[in-house]
Order: structure tokens, then C-alpha cells, then sequence
């Protein structure tokens, strides 16, 4: 008795299986919500929009197959028939590279060689006779063009040994178009052994050693040569064995896909043989006839009347090679007048070129044709083809009624193929159809407008035994109305029987049951799809109106590649472009396809010819497609992507403009006309305060309000304390009493030796002789400002001190650059201006240069104040050393030039001085015994604090590093590191941008020098910006390798009102990272989403709120506080807030604004300073050192910096960001708005023909990503982007040269 096999199963083992076969998570549609919806604009449905009307298709079936009597059993019997009964009959003739014959096969010969072969193959390739192959097994078969004979020899040798051909093309390089897709062929097919003839052997590309070149994405292939010396004949007993044709494949023809894939459709023997009856059938063939053949006999139409049917019916064929057509166009027409032929396979191309050529023959005559057989007569142009042919022949003799276009595909074979008519016979009628009916899939005659009209010819009737009908094209396979363009499907043992090797799609295309409107199937016999589109006319007759691959689908509407490509070429063409040599075809982006021309440009058409033809062309197809382009690109000539026979290879074509591979030498992007999708701009609401957005304790609208504090700065116990943390000239003095030998200050250069180090009353003693200079020789008075002008190092320090000692307000200004004093030396002449600066206080060198002719050819260098150099002054104390009568007293100057270009300075109290110190020290720990290594510019912000002012509040020891020694020796800030086993680091962008990109790849180098960066617990980038998360991944992932810990790295944030509001301390939680989505920062939403997720953002937190900091989320509108998930304004309450601006014109009313401004409503006593940053602040699950929840800063930009687009509001990184991804030359990218046009400017790293490649792609990715259309892509040389000090792009001084014409670009596109 059988037990059901899970009662053998313990119920826990089952238990287990079951929760197993459940999927574990939800699947990831659920995870990622493809917002399309809420982005794209649906165009409304046109209630005009044509729709079909007539009843559903009936089947149409094709004529009986005739059973003729002396029809072979295979076709290897036919062969078989002709070589022993009519050996001396000609098989085919070859022709040489001028037209001329080169040697006939005899119908013996083929039949002798190709046993030789056959008996070859089975059993001499091995050693000592072992069978290398078997039947059944797959073997490529790799002949040229020109060499028909042994291509007929291999293809029957093959089908002798019961072996299966694969023909392909010859491979001419290792980067052959498409040659992967090839390889992708031959190993689906699993190929392993190669035919092909001595010469093409020979002419492969070979490698060094003399062995065939591996070709890209090809299997391992054994190389067999064919010629017949190579051969073994058999002995008199060996026959091949030729059985009834079966389903076995017989062949293989290769296919490619609109996705570039190369398959292999499989033919199996009884197909081969019932498609070479049908033929014989449809085109009347009669034995030993003559056949002239144009077409590639490796597949399609060559292969099927060429070399099958044509031994079927004992034909001679005449193969007439690509080569000698390009030679000479004429002498297929030459051949069926000398072997007065009664066939003609031809491509439209062929009849075209021969009536070109026509003028030099006179006595040439077609009155033998019975049939002209066009094989791409399905072609919507073909029509014209035909006729013109027709007129300029007629005269030679060519009947009308001999002009037979047919449709054809890999897959169903052939299709439809128009009979040979009687002489006198009327001609079939043409169908002029509407095309805005051809577009929505409506077939409409259309008989006013003939522009937007397309005429097409039939291609006849169905073949015999087979049976047709027309299905839609996308989902189910539905029958069409009589009135619809759909699929054609076709049942028939005449067609291929599957994709070899790939079973999945094969099911797709090779087993189709058509089904009724109710879905149910109409029978049971499966169809195949030819991937033709096209219609039933009157009398059965079919019309095809275009493939399937070449159908480019946008906004619901159909339009045909190839109609498009006639219309370009409607636009004389002549002139500008190649005729055969245009690619159209779609590309996804943003939710639609957009269509894209690429041409080949005649080298002798000058840019204003090709700027007058392009836009002809968008008018053109706009006007008779009503579809608008999105780009058009001119090439240069030969330099799109063949295929074998000349045509170009579309598929790479469409991946070199992704891949930005194109080169274009013109282009023409027009997002603007074609990309209708957009979402609505946004409305702004007016935003009023009202009982709506009541606080209730520290919630706004149910949503915890966005603060966060540092902790507390808490009280100064010891009293002794107290007077050295009052100013910092005092804290100087005391150090220089209690601890004079302790050294403050070390200064290295750009070998990492020591110049110079400052102990503490070595600072104060040069501090006191700087104040004696400032009274004696500088005269200036108490509270004055003095300009203090050093390269980094201990001198600015010593002069600050100086003019602290002297009772003056320092300003400290970057020196101007020697080597470039025209752009530098005017924002120095400003500040001094500005600052009503009483002095400078500077170097020899530099008042040198101050004094130079070449200053005074930027600047008046008569007006400059008092010039003190500070390099040998005599040892002199001050009368007596400053004290200021209160702290609010401003101690310093801060001047900056922000990224919009704004100089702004702002006033620091010895009170913030000191606030500030503290705060620092408290959160990095900072004392006596401590050391910490600076590599950071020292004239404003933190920066200056940390080099000029920290040390000497905490007494650490400051290793100073200026960062242009960098540029000479770039290991050097992360040796000295190494070398002093420093555990704090600061360093800015700048420096860590340079580490990255200059020793990033020699960290094995560097390691076993023994730099070793283990040591180092924090290294804290100083920035007014968001963090760039980018930049310090990548410096922690490369420097990992040297002991760099990955939480060593943060980022600190300060503004112009408040230096310094965070900064990732040596305490407290890791930096947490969320990722937002982008959609949400555009609205001033903050959406969390998971990473990885579509349109998602990583931002890092600021580091961590400095003690005695409060922050808090205001709406820059309305100034009220807002909730967790909202971005706003970052306001500040600090006691280390800057006291205002320096204001120049007295400006109160914008100081009061940005220093002391209250909220709106919620806490309406507090004094906050706005920082003009949008961020927001969220709730970490990490827990701070008291134990509460760690709530983090996050800074996502700029105010001024924002750019409104569309209602929107957008960051400039983020569309720079993607903008640098777009292609692999863009080395930096800025992005500005230039009346209400985004303007986009890359730097061009690669060469100079890449320029336009990057046009399509930069406009693609900022539409993809942030659904705005690019109006300019300025292409410019490295280093035009203008970066300031901190490493921050100058926007706005870039916009200006933009306006003014003086980038000297590579290329504009202004995109139309």
C-alpha cells in the first residue's frame, strides 16, 4: 500500500518546509513605491483620437501545398539526384571583385566535396580517428561574402554529417559591432568548432603567439579549414546517411533582437524542405533554370532561394557579392542579361544603385525576368524604389508584372511573396494611408494631405499551406479588426521552429495561440510571430506597414523608424548626409520614449548647412509625424557602427549615444517640444500664521518641533581660571608666566621639517614688539582695524596677539597669489577698503609685491594705508599692554567671500572669543598635554580659530600644515600624522580632495614606508556646506588600508553669524547618516526612505552641536518653528554668535534681522541668529553621554544657493551631482539659472570629441533625476569652474563670466 509521502514527514519538518515555500518579505514593489503617478503629467485622452471599427480578422489561408511527384524526401536527396544524374549542370557561379566570373561549381562537384567534407567531419578531426563530432552537434560555419562556393560546400557538408550549420559573420576585429551578441549566439547554440576557408582563416585577426584572437564574449572555438586539399575522401564503402526529413534541426540562422541580443532560430528539417516546396510553389520555379542572386546567402532570401530551393530545383545561381556592387552597382543588371535569367533577388538598395548607374549601358536586356523578386519590398519605401526602377528599365524590357516584393522574418520565414502575374494583367492597387491613422494603430485612407500620407505596396499573397492572421502587437494575442494594424501570425510547417538554446522566449514567439475580445483562444494550432506589422487589404491581398523592432512607442503612439527615416531623407538630403547612413531610434527617458535621429555628415557640408538641414528634419517630422524629436545628432562620415553588409548596426548605434561613445560633430537636443510629461510647477500656498499651527508645548501640528542643543557649557570653578579666560591677550600672558617653555605652535614645510615653533613667551614677546611697531610707526589708535596679510604660519599668529596688545582689531586677508595678482590683489584692495583698515601689517615679500609695477597695474598702490613689514623689528615692550574695559568689545574681523560672491565680514566680541574657545575644548577635549595636527586655510571661520586662537585658550599643542605645501608633497599632512601619532586632525575639503585623488592609489606604497594612520581617533573637515558624503567615504575606504579607523572622519558646520555650531566631538554617538527622498527636499518635506531607494539622497549629520549651542527649524516665510519632518531655516542662540555684521552703509536693519531675531510665535524671548542654511534635525536612535536620544543637525544647503524651478526648490550639488555621473569626462559641473533657463556647465576632462557627447547625456539625467528640462549645456576646459578658499564652487562669479561672454567654451547647446 502507498503512503502519501508527508505523513513520513514529522509535523515540525513540514511546519518548517511551509515556512519556507512563504516568500519572507513583502515583495519590493512594496518597499519602493514608484511614484510615477504623483510625477508624471497623463495627458488627457483625445476623444478625436481614431479608433478601429471593423469586424474581428478571419484567418487567411494560403493556397494547397501541390504534392509534385519527383519532390525529394530531403534535401539532401535532391543533391544527391543532381550529383550522380547531372554532374556537368551548373550549380553556381562565383563572380571576382570586378564582376567577372571566377569559377563555377558543378552540381557533381558540390555533391563530391560535400561528401568528402561530411565524411571529414564524422571522423578525421580527432587523434587517431576519435569522433570529434556527432550528429546533432552545432558548428559555426564563418565564410566571407565574395566566397559563395565554400560556403555551399560547408553548408551541405554539414547537413551530409547530420551536423548543424550555424553561418555567421566573419569577424573582422576584436571590437566588432555586436561581436559579444555573436558569442552570446554561438554559446546558446553551444558551438565549439568553427568552418571556414583557408584565406579567411588567414585574414583573422590573430595574436603575438600566431593563434586566432579571442573575440570578445565568444566561447573557446576549434578552427577547421575546409578547402579540399584538406579533405579526406572516403572509401567506396562510406555513404552518408540521408533519412526522411523529421523535426531534427537542421540549421540555425542567426537574428537579431531590437534589444542587440543575437538568437538563433532553429529550422528543422522538414521545415527546410516544405518552405524550398512552397517557394517553388509561389515563384513557379522550373528545373535548371538560371538565378541571379545579390542578396547574403549566409541567411533570409539568400540563403532560402540561393542555396536551398535553387539545389531543390537544380538551378544555377549567380552570386553577386556586396563587394562588386559597391564596385560596380550595375552588374547584377549585366549578369541576367548575359545568362538571360529568369529570376532577380534583389533589395530595394540594388534597384536604386543600378539606376543611378545606368547611364553608361545601352544594350542591356531584362525581357528574360519572369520574376524580380524584392526582398525588403515590405518596406514602406520600397514602393518608389520599384517605380523608378520600373520607368528607367521598362525600355530595356522589364515587364510590370515581374516586380514581386515579399515579407519575410527569421522566425516565420517566408511570409507573403507577390506571384509573378500574366502579362496584361492590371496591377495590384497601392493603400495611401493616413499616418496620424498609422500612429494609433488605425489603418485610414487618406486622401487630402499626401504629406502626412503613406503609401504602401502589397507584398501578395500568403504562402501555400499556410495560414495568417493579425494579432495586436503588445499583451495578449488578440485578434485585430479588419481596420487595425497588428502582428502578423502565421501557422505552417514551412517556418522556424524555435529560438536554439532559450526555451523561455521561444514559448513567446513560436507558440501563439491567437485569442477572441472575450480572451478565450480560437483554436488550437499554435502561430508564429513574424514581428512584421501590417493589415489584410482587399482580395487577401497583405500589406505590411513595418517591423515590430523598429516601432518606437511614445505617448500611446506608434511610430515606424524606418517612415522616419524617409521623411529625414525627403529633406534633400543629399547634400548634408548619407543616404543609407541614418539611425532612428528610442530612448527611455523619464517615464517615455524619446526619439532620436544620428546621421553621418558628408565632410564637405559646413555647420551652417547641417544647422539648416537639422532643423528641416524637427520640422519636417514634427509637421507630418506630429511627434517632436529629442535629439539629433550629425556624425562624422563612416563612423557609426556597420553591420557586415553595409547597413548601420542600430542597436550600438542607440548604446554609444547612452554610453556617450558617439562623437557627435552636431547636435540638436529639443526637450522642450517632446517631453510633455511633466508635472504641473507647483503652486506656493500662502503661508499665514494662524490657530492651525498653535504650539502645544514643544509640539507644532502634532509633530515634535525640529530642536537641538549641545550641552551645557557649564561654570568655571576655579576662580584663578577666571581671569585668564576673560580675553585671550590675557590667557596669553598667563601662559607665558606659568608654563613660558610649553610650545604652542609648530610649523612645517613641504618635507615635514620643522620652520619655526612658537613657545609661549616666545609668542608673547613677538606679540609685544609687533604692539610697540603698531603705536610707534603705525600711529594708529585704539579700536582701530588693522589688516594683518601672511601666508599661514606663526607670524599671523604673533600679529593677532600684537594688535590685541595694542588695543586694534585685527582683520586677517589671504595674501594675493604672486603669479596671479590681476584676479587676487582686488579682494584684497576691497577688504582694506571696506574695513577702513588704519595699517597692514605683512611680510618683506609681500610689500614688495603690494609696491610692484604689476600690483599697479591692478590696483592704485599710491592710497594703500600704513605698510609695517613684521619680519626684523627691534625688541621693544608696548608702554603698557590693552586691556578692553568690557567683553562685548569686538575682538576681531571675520571677512569671507561667500559662494553667491558675497564679501560679508562680521564682528567677533571677546566674549564669543572666549565662549567659542571653550566650547571647542570642551568638545575635543583639548589640554595642556594634548596635540593636534591642522591642515586648513587660516584666514576666516573655524579655521582661523583653530590655527590662530585655540591653542593659546587650551594650551594643546598645534601642529600647522599649510595646505599649499600640499600641492608639493601631497602625503605630507597624512605623514605627519603618521610621524607624531596624532589622535586630532582638522582639515578642509580642499586637502582631503587632493589625498583622495593624488595618493588614493598608493596606499601599498605609503604603508610600507610605515605610515601608519591607526592612531588617529577623529579628523574633523571644516566647512560651511553640506557634507560631502562622497568624498569622505572614499578618503576612508582608500586610507582604511593604513589603519585609518571608518569613524574617524566628520565634518564640522559653521556659518557667517555663528563659526562654529557643530563639530563631531571625541565623545558622544558615531555620525549618523539617513537617506531622504529627493522629491519631498523639493517640496520642503523631509521623507526618509530606505538606501538604495529610488531618488533618495544620503546626507550625513553635521558632526555633533557644540556646547552652549541651541538650534532650532524655522520656516524662512513665516518664521515660525517647524516640525521634525520639515526643512527650514537653521536658527542659532550661542554665546559665541557673532555681534553683527561690519556694517558698511550702516545696514542695521539687515543686521538686526540676521543677529537678533525672534520667532514669530512659540517662544517669543529668545534671540536666535538665522545662518541662511536649510536643514533639519532628527531624532537618532543613538543616545548621547547623558543618557537622552541623540538628536542630529543635518545641513542640506545654502538659502542663497537654491535655485526655484517649477515652484520647486532645488540644491545645485544635487543636479551637479548627477550631472557628473552622466559620463566618465566630466570632471566638475556647476549648475546656475539664467532668466528662468537651467544652465548646466561641465568641464571636459576627456578629449575634445567627447564635448558633444555629453550634451544628450547631462540633459538626460537632470530630466531623469529631477524632471527639469536643461535650456544650455556650456561644455568648458578643467579648471573654468571658480573655486574659492574652502573648495566651494563660485556660482554666481561663473554665471557673471557666462552673461559676459568670457568662458571661452568648447561647445553651447542651446537646448531648443
Amino acid at each position: 500500500m502507498g503512503v502519501p509521502v508527508n505523513s513520513r514527514v514529522s509535523t515540525k519538518i513540514q511546519q518548517l518546509l511551509n515556512t519556507l515555500k512563504r516568500p519572507k518579505r513583502p515583495p519590493l514593489s512594496e518597499f519602493f513605491m514608484d511614484d510615477q503617478e504623483e510625477i508624471v503629467e497623463v495627458p488627457q485622452p483625445d476623444p478625436n483620437t481614431p479608433r478601429p471599427e471593423g469586424r474581428p480578422i478571419i484567418p487567411v489561408k494560403g493556397e494547397p501545398l501541390g504534392v509534385v511527384s519527383n519532390w525529394p524526401p530531403a534535401l539532401q536527396a535532391a543533391l544527391v539526384r543532381w550529383g550522380a544524374t547531372q554532374g556537368k549542370s551548373p550549380a553556381l557561379t562565383a563572380l571576382d571583385i570586378t564582376g567577372k566570373p571566377l569559377y563555377t561549381l558543378t552540381y557533381g562537384k558540390l555533391w563530391s566535396r560535400s561528401v568528402k567534407l561530411a565524411y571529414t567531419l564524422l571522423n578525421k578531426l580527432g587523434p587517431k580517428n576519435e569522433q570529434v563530432l556527432k550528429p546533432g552537434d552545432r558548428v559555426a560555419l564563418v565564410y566571407p561574402n565574395s566566397d559563395p562556393g565554400m560556403f555551399l560546400v560547408a553548408f551541405y557538408g554539414c547537413l551530409l554529417a547530420e551536423v548543424i550549420p550555424v553561418p555567421i559573420e566573419v569577424p573582422l576585429s576584436r571590437k566588432d559591432a555586436g561581436s559579444s551578441q555573436v558569442g552570446f549566439l554561438l554559446g546558446s547554440c553551444s558551438v565549439s568548432l568553427a568552418l571556414t576557408s583557408e584565406i579567411c582563416l588567414k585574414g583573422l585577426p590573430k595574436m603575438p603567439t600566431g593563434e586566432i584572437l579571442q573575440f570578445k564574449g565568444w566561447p573557446r572555438l576549434k578552427w577547421v579549414v575546409t578547402d579540399s586539399k584538406y579533405l579526406t575522401k572516403p572509401g567506396k564503402d562510406w555513404q552518408p546517411h540521408i533519412p526522411t526529413a523529421n523535426t531534427d534541426p537542421a540549421y540555425i540562422e542567426y537574428k537579431a533582437s531590437k534589444e542587440g541580443t543575437v538568437m538563433g532560430v532553429a529550422v528543422s528539417k522538414v521545415a527546410m524542405l516544405t518552405h524550398c516546396q512552397a517557394l517553388t510553389q509561389a515563384c513557379n520555379y522550373c528545373e535548371g533554370e538560371t538565378l541571379v542572386n545579390v542578396l547574403d546567402f549566409k541567411k533570409d532570401m539568400g540563403l532560402w532561394h540561393g542555396v536551398l530551393t535553387s539545389v531543390m530545383n537544380r538551378i544555377h545561381t549567380i552570386s553577386v557579392p556586396y563587394a562588386v556592387m559597391k564596385a560596380c552597382p550595375l552588374s547584377w543588371v549585366q549578369r541576367v542579361h548575359i545568362h538571360k535569367a529568369r529570376v532577380a533577388l534583389v533589395k530595394c538598395r540594388d534597384l536604386h544603385w543600378a539606376m543611378m548607374a545606368h547611364r553608361e549601358q545601352r544594350d542591356t536586356s531584362l525581357e528574360s525576368l519572369h520574376m524580380l523578386i524584392v526582398a525588403d519590398g515590405a518596406n514602406p519605401w520600397s514602393v518608389s524604389s520599384c517605380d523608378a526602377f520600373l520607368n528607367v528599365f521598362q525600355i530595356h524590357g522589364l515587364k510590370p508584372e515581374v516586380i514581386c516584393p515579399c515579407a519575410t522574418s527569421p522566425e516565420a520565414m517566408t511570409v507573403a511573396i507577390r506571384r509573378p502575374g500574366m502579362p496584361g494583367t492590371p496591377l495590384p492597387a497601392r493603400a495611401i494611408l493616413s499616418m496620424g491613422g498609422l500612429s494609433h494603430g488605425v489603418i485610414r485612407v487618406n486622401a487630402e494631405d499626401k504629406n502626412s500620407a503613406l503609401t504602401v505596396q502589397d507584398v501578395g499573397h500568403v504562402m501555400p499551406g499556410a495560414l495568417m492572421c493579425i494579432v495586436k502587437p503588445e499583451g495578449p494575442p488578440q485578434l485585430c479588426k479588419t481596420d487595425e494594424i497588428g502582428e502578423i501570425v502565421v501557422n505552417s510547417r514551412a517556418g522556424g521552429n524555435m529560438y536554439y538554446g532559450l526555451p523561455g522566449v521561444t514559448k513567446n514567439t513560436f507558440e501563439v495561440i491567437p485569442v477572441n475580445t472575450l480572451g478565450a483562444p480560437i483554436g488550437e494550432i499554435p502561430f508564429v510571430r513574424s514581428g512584421l506589422l501590417g493589415f489584410v487589404g482587399p482580395g487577401s491581398l497583405i500589406f505590411v506597414v513595418g517591423k515590430n523592432e523598429g516601432l518606437l512607442m511614445v505617448s500611446g503612439r506608434r511610430h515606424n523608424a524606418d517612415d522616419l527615416v524617409a521623411t529625414a531623407l525627403a529633406v534633400e538630403p543629399v547634400k548634408t548626409v548619407y543616404r543609407g547612413r541614418i539611425a532612428v531610434f528610442s530612448v527611455a527617458v523619464f517615464y517615455d520614449e524619446r526619439i532620436v535621429v544620428v546621421a553621418e555628415q558628408r565632410p564637405d557640408a559646413s555647420e551652417e548647412d547641417s544647422f539648416q538641414w537639422m532643423s528641416r528634419v524637427l520640422q519636417a517630422i514634427d509637421s507630418i509625424h506630429q511627434v517632436g524629436l529629442y535629439s539629433l545628432a550629425l556624425v562624422p562620415a563612416n563612423t557609426l557602427p556597420k553591420t557586415h553588409l553595409g547597413g548601420i548596426h542600430i542597436f550600438e548605434t542607440k548604446q554609444n549615444f547612452l554610453d556617450g561613445n558617439l562623437h557627435p560633430c552636431n547636435i540638436l537636443m529639443c526637450p522642450h517640444t517632446c517631453v510633455t510629461n511633466l508635472p504641473k510647477p507647483r503652486q506656493k500656498q500662502p503661508v499665514g500664521v494662524g490657530p492651525a499651527s498653535i504650539m502645544v508645548g514643544n509640539l507644532v501640528a502634532g509633530k515634535r518641533i525640529a530642536q537641538a542643543a549641545g550641552r551645557d557649557l557649564g561654570m568655571i570653578e576655579d576662580q584663578d581660571l577666571v581671569r585668564k579666560h576673560q580675553f585671550l591677550s590675557e590667557a596669553l600672558q598667563w601662559r607665558a608666566q606659568t608654563d613660558p617653555d610649553h610650545c604652542l605652535y609648530v610649523l612645517l614645510n613641504a618635507k615635514g621639517l620643522v620652520v619655526s615653533t612658537a613657545t609661549c613667551v616666545q609668542l608673547h614677546k613677538r606679540a609685544e614688539k609687533i604692539a610697540a611697531a603698531l603705536t610707534e610707526k603705525g600711529s594708529v589708535n585704539t579700536g582701530n582695524n588693522v589688516v594683518l596679510l601672511y601666508p599661514p604660519g606663526i607670524d599671523l599668529i604673533a600679529s593677532f596677539y600684537g594688535c590685541l596688545y595694542a588695543g586694534c582689531v585685527p582683520v586677517t586677508v589671504r595674501p594675493p597669489h604672486p603669479q596671479n595678482l590681476a584676479a587676487t590683489l582686488p579682494t584684497v584692495r576691497m577688504i582694506i577698503d571696506v574695513s577702513k583698515a588704519a595699517c597692514i601689517l605683512t611680510t618683506q615679500n609681500l610689500m614688495r609685491i603690494l609696491r610692484s609695477k604689476e600690483a599697479a597695474a591692478t590696483v592704485n598702490i599710491k592710497t594703500w594705508p600704513t605698510i609695517i613689514d613684521t619680519d626684523d623689528l627691534p625688541r621693544r615692550r608696548p608702554p603698557m599692554i590693552y586691556k578692553p574695559p568690557t567683553a562685548e568689545m569686538i575682538a576681531y574681523l571675520d571677512f569671507s567671500v561667500s559662494t553667491t560672491g558675497m564679501l560679508t565680514g562680521v564682528k567677533i566680541s571677546h566674549a564669543a572669543v572666549s565662549a567659542l574657545c571653550r566650547s571647542i575644548k570642551l568638545q575635543c577635549e583639548l589640554y595642556s598635554s594634548r596635540q593636534i595636527a591642522i591642515c586648513l586655510d587660516p584666514y576666516c571661520g573655524l579655521g582661523f580659530v583653530l590655527w590662530c586662537l585655540a591653542s593659546v585658550y587650551s594650551g594643546h599643542q598645534s601642529i600647522l600644515i599649510p595646505p599649499l605645501e600640499l600641492e608639493s608633497c601631497l602625503p605630507l599632512w597624512l605623514s605627519t600624522l603618521s610621524q607624531y601619532r596624532i589622535r586630532d586632525t582638522f582639515c578642509s575639503y580642499s586637502v582631503m580632495e587632493l589625498c583622495t585623488k593624488g595618493i588614493g592609489t598608493q596606499t601599498e606604497i605609503l604603508k610600507a614606508r610605515g605610515l601608519n594612520l591607526s592612531c588617529v581617533r577623529s579628523c574633523v573637515v571644516i566647512a560651511e556646506e553640506r557634507p560631502r558624503l562622497a568624498l569622505t567615504m572614499s578618503f576612508s575606504k582608500l586610507f582604511k588600508d593604513l589603519g585609518l579607523s571608518p569613524r574617524a572622519v566628520s565634518t564640522a558646520f559653521g556659518s557667517r553669524v555663528n563659526l562654529a555650531i557643530c563639530m563631531q566631538g571625541t565623545t558622544g554617538p558615531d555620525t549618523s547618516t539617513v537617506y531622504v527622498d529627493m522629491k519631498s527636499l523639493r517640496h520642503d518635506r523631509v521623507r526618509l526612505v530606505e538606501r538604495g531607494a529610488p531618488q533618495s539622497l544620503p546626507l550625513m549629520e553635521s558632526g555633533k552641536i557644540l556646547p552652549g549651542v541651541r538650534v532650532i527649524i524655522v520656516n524662512p516665510e513665516t518664521r515660525g518653528p517647524l516640525g521634525d519632518s520639515h526643512l527650514g531655516e537653521i536658527w542659532i542662540n550661542s554665546p559665541h554668535s557673532a555681534s553683527g555684521y561690519y556694517a558698511i552703509y550702516g545696514e542695521e536693519s539687515l543686521q538686526a534681522d540676521h543677529f537678533n531675531t525672534k520667532l514669530s510665535f512659540g517662544d517669543p524671548t529668545t534671540l536666535w541668529a538665522r545662518t541662511g542654511y536649510l536643514g533639519f534635525v532628527k531624532r537618532t536612535e543613538l543616545l548621547d553621554a547623558a543618557g537622552d536620544r541623540h538628536d542630529a543637525l543635518f545641513v542640506v544647503g545654502s538659502l542663497d544657493e537654491t535655485l526655484e524651478l517649477r515652484g520647486l526648490r532645488y540644491h545645485p550639488i544635487d543636479i551637479e551631482t548627477s550631472v557628473s555621473r552622466a559620463h566618465r569626462s566630466i570632471a566638475e559641473s556647476a549648475v546656475f539659472t539664467w532668466t528662468n533657463l537651467l544652465v548646466v556647465v561641465a568641464e571636459l576632462s576627456g578629449s575634445e570629441q567627447d564635448a558633444l557627447d555629453l550634451v544628450p547625456l547631462v540633459t538626460n539625467v537632470v530630466l531623469e533625476e529631477h524632471h527639469l528640462i536643461v535650456g544650455v549645456v556650456v561644455i568648458v576646459d578643467p579648471g573654468v569652474i571658480p573655486i574659492n578658499s574652502r573648495g566651494e564652487k563660485q556660482r554666481m562669479h561663473l554665471r557673471d563670466s557666462f552673461l559676459a561672454d568670457q568662458l571661452d567654451p568648447i561647445y553651447v547647446a542651446y537646448n531648443m
